[in-house]
């Protein structure tokens, strides 16, 4: 009987690999656990080339995601928003400005920036220039100019 076999991973599996990945495992693992659990099929060469096709296409498709949100990115950081806010004395807001507000100013101005992908890491309380990271996709960040200003 053979001490292993190789399967393709149709999802991530813990301790054993990722989606696409060719792997080696126990017969009675793959027959028992994996196949039946739709977490893998036999590595035939049909299956195999498939998940090539597959990671091929999954490659190009994040590279044109990415080139478009590196087009985004330069787009917003060459802009600054004004966000105009009551002020009490020592300029501190009344109120907070929050990505809600940001992200509404931004539409107003013909952007559409999603405000979960903002970081902010607490509302803004005072007066001045913030710069403010937004992720785009996992290795594209743009810097938002936010200008709060006393109405």
């Amino acid at each position: 009987m053979a001490a292993t076999i190789q399967v393709v991973l149709q999802q991530d599996v813990s301790n054993v690999g990722n989606l696409g990945d060719l792997v080696r495992v126990r017969p009675g693992y793959a027959r028992n656990f994996l196949m039946p659990r739709q977490l893998a099929i036999p590595a035939t060469t049909g299956a195999v080339n498939r998940i090539n096709h597959e990671k091929a296409v999954a490659v190009a498709k994040s590279e044109k995601l990415r080139a478009g949100a590196r087009e985004i990115a330069d787009k917003i950081g060459g802009i600054t928003l004004v966000i105009a806010h009551r002020v009490g004395e020592d300029g501190k807001l009344f109120g907070t400005v929050t990505t809600k507000e940001i992200e509404a100013v931004a539409k107003a101005k013909g952007f559409d920036i999603d405000r979960r992908k903002m970081q902010l890491a607490e509302p803004i309380r005072h007066i001045g220039i913030f710069e403010i990271p937004v992720k785009l996709v996992h290795d594209v960040t743009a810097t938002l100019k936010v200008e709060v200003v006393a109405k």
